[in-house]
């Protein structure tokens, strides 16, 4: 039996950094009713040059902390954390938790046949969009190019810098020269370069946002639970943000995706004991 105060729990999103806020401005649009706990991992971005070892014991902290927050849900607003953790780490916790690889996958291969997948050193070598791409349609062809330096240039707020977009020519070279007809944008960080990217890509080619798609089936599953707070819901939506690392920093960067200046708080999380 769903308990109205149950309602009421907030969303858990978190990510490394800022790249999550993708999928936060999603959940605004679309779940306009729900309150949301945002966590950024900042003291240990970029997560994609992280062993999978590191990746899995992080995400058990960090979902261990959003449940001592009482939520109803977690989004991993994470590429590299949905391709190396979420099967593992589901298992051990008795709320939903959803990841992006699969909600990408299948809207890329609804865009085309070509598809071209940029993302962190450690979601490629995963294979994890290649996996989920080819079992939703085995005829769709795919192409992957590891971004390191993106999320770096990012979280430095060096978006319209020259040197952004001479290294961006340099990874979707190779995808180009292919004759990719879709381009799924692999890590959450990288909606923030989407008019970089624009400035290179032939006009046809399809961007995919795995942000959209996950917080649509986010919606999907608190319908099928009877969790999804309404109009009705008798509280004022907030969202709140937590970080590992530098707290003034992370509000200063994402000052301009959200519009203002937001209230972040320091959290330190707890390690967790992982079996081998």
């Amino acid at each position: 039996m769903i308990l109205q105060q149950e309602v009421r729990f907030p969303i858990g999103v978190f990510d490394s950094g800022v790249g999550g806020l993708t999928v936060l401005q999603e959940v605004h649009r679309q779940l306009p009713n729900e309150s949301v706990i945002y966590f950024g991992d900042t003291a240990r971005l970029p997560y994609g040059k992280r062993s999978p070892a590191e990746i899995i014991e992080y995400v058990y902290e960090i979902l261990n902390w959003m449940r001592s927050r009482q939520v109803k849900m977690a989004i991993m607003a994470c590429n590299t954390s949905s391709a190396l953790a979420l099967d593992i780490v589901r298992k051990d916790f008795d709320m939903p938790i959803l990841g992006l690889i699969l909600p990408g996958a299948r809207a890329a291969v609804g865009k085309g046949k070509r598809i071209g997948v940029i993302a962190t050193t450690a979601t490629v070598k995963s294979e994890a969009y290649v996996r989920a791409i080819c079992e939703s349609d085995p005829q769709a062809q795919v192409f992957q190019m590891a971004c390191p330096e993106f999320v770096p240039l990012i979280e430095s707020d060096r978006i319209n810098d020259s040197y952004t977009l001479q290294v961006a020519k340099e990874y979707l070279s190779p995808l180009i020269s292919e004759n990719i007809d879709t381009l799924v944008l692999g890590c959450t960080h990288y909606p923030h370069l989407a008019s970089v990217l624009r400035q290179i890509l032939p006009p046809h080619v399809v961007l995919v946002n795995p942000a959209s798609y996950v917080v649509r089936a986010a919606g999907q599953e608190l319908d099928l639970m009877g969790l999804r707070c309404s109009d009705n819901c008798y509280t004022r939506s907030e969202t709140t943000f937590f970080v590992s690392g530098d707290p003034e920093r992370f509000a200063q960067t994402s000052r301009r995706w959200l519009g203002k200046l937001p209230d972040v708080e320091k959290v330190s999380l707890s390690p967790v004991e992982l079996l081998s």
